[in-house]
């Protein structure tokens, strides 16, 4: 269920972002950077505040990802730098559920905005991935033998 103002896009399947690895999605003109920490995924705005790098290239290490420019580390709970607190600088997060090995991202209502993948599976037709916009690289998934 959508928050007022807002929808829920499905960006990817789970499978194809590694354990401690991040990948990135582009939103309408926003790139996003999606985490998978082992045990939940996360997203944030695929740039550091604190001088643009591009977070999806840094460090896992636990609930901080580190920016790959200057090693600033961001707390992805609180979206709070965990070395430079004094500065107030945050992260822009985005709500994550996961749904049938999908990932998907609340963002605002946007018409510019398409999901990536349809989820329709259901008895007389297996699930398959299809892309409208290329955002990650999709693997085909092969119907599952009953």
């Amino acid at each position: 269920m959508s928050s007022a103002g807002k929808q829920w896009l499905r960006v990817a399947p789970c499978d194809s972002i590694p354990v401690r690895e991040g990948r990135v999605v582009e939103i309408a003109s926003r790139q996003v950077a999606i985490f998978n920490l082992g045990e939940r995924f996360v997203a944030v705005e695929n740039r550091c505040p604190h001088r643009g790098g591009p977070l999806a290239d840094g460090i896992i290490s636990g609930d901080t990802i580190v920016c790959p420019i200057h090693a600033w580390k961001f707390n992805v709970q609180t979206g709070v730098s965990v070395n430079h607190a004094e500065s107030g600088v945050c992260l822009k997060s985005f709500p994550v559920q996961i749904e049938a090995g999908v990932i998907s991202i609340e963002v605002p209502l946007n018409s510019n905005v398409e999901e990536s993948f349809p989820v329709c599976p259901g008895p007389d037709r297996p699930l398959r991935w299809v892309a409208r916009k290329p955002l990650l690289p999709a693997v085909p998934l092969e119907p599952r033998q009953q």
